[in-house]
């Protein structure tokens, strides 16, 4: 059951990706959404169930939080490096300083594997909760179907915004979509313990914040600052929580 409804989640993400394309014209509108639904996701739905899976704390904090933070912080690194290797071969201004406005692909290809993970732990998460009992199975269904359409859709987008062709960003797309089938199958072998689950979940939550923050919504509000805009990204937070609500 697990898997069939995992297939359910394919073509979500498939559908999601398939959206991010169709809206070209209406770039800003589409990166205000993907901000909205990443910061959703991240603070509504990934944060809490990784502070309820990996429970231990160190020093005083909780290993989610620390993970989060962490997750961040390499997020920022790993594009500071990559901007200063790319600055090394010819990426500078006119005044020697490296050209931070020419994105590093490798960071949008980072960021939708990243999304790939998150995906096949939705799998993972979805047979374990069939493996509970039918009730529990059916409503971390209803959360991974639906929210696996903003996956497809933030996974198109932000391979897209980091300069990647469309043929990259289709195959980032495909593994996706793949990801919780694979994830729900694997649950038929073995069960991935939650607390180090709940540990990636953390680690992953700030990765995906840091990209939201630094990169998705500026982008979307620095040449087109309008309310449309704005609301986009309002809704797409709405959006989330009224998936977690019904999940819940």
């Amino acid at each position: 059951m697990a898997v069939i409804v995992a297939l359910g989640a394919f073509l979500m993400t498939l559908a999601g990706g398939w959206a991010a394309q169709r809206v070209t014209d209406r770039r800003h509108l589409v990166l205000g959404l993907a901000g909205g639904l990443m910061l959703g996701v991240v603070g509504l739905d990934l944060l809490p169930e990784a502070m309820h899976a990996a429970g231990a704390e160190v020093f005083g904090v909780p290993l989610a939080l620390l993970l989060f933070v962490g997750g961040f912080l390499a997020a920022h690194c790993g594009e500071r490096v990559l901007a200063v290797r790319q600055a090394s071969h010819g990426g500078v201004n006119g005044d020697g300083t490296p050209d931070h406005a020419e994105r590093v692909p490798q960071v949008g290809l980072a960021a939708a594997a990243a999304m790939v993970g998150h995906s096949l732990a939705d799998g993972v998460a979805l047979g374990a909760a069939f493996q509970v009992g039918g009730g529990m199975g059916v409503a971390v269904a209803l959360a991974v179907i639906t929210h696996d359409f903003a996956d497809g859709f933030n996974t198109y987008t932000l391979t897209r915004l980091y300069g990647n062709a469309r043929r990259k960003a289709l195959l980032m797309l495909f593994a996706d979509a793949v990801a919780p089938v694979v994830g729900a199958a694997s649950t038929l072998l073995f069960t991935i313990p939650e607390e180090p689950l709940g540990a990636y979940l953390g680690f992953f939550g700030g990765v995906l914040l840091y990209l939201a923050a630094a990169e998705i919504l500026p982008e979307a509000h620095h040449k087109h600052p309008a309310l449309s805009t704005l609301m986009c990204t309002v809704g797409g937070v709405a959006g989330i929580w009224l998936v977690v609500g019904l999940a819940e």
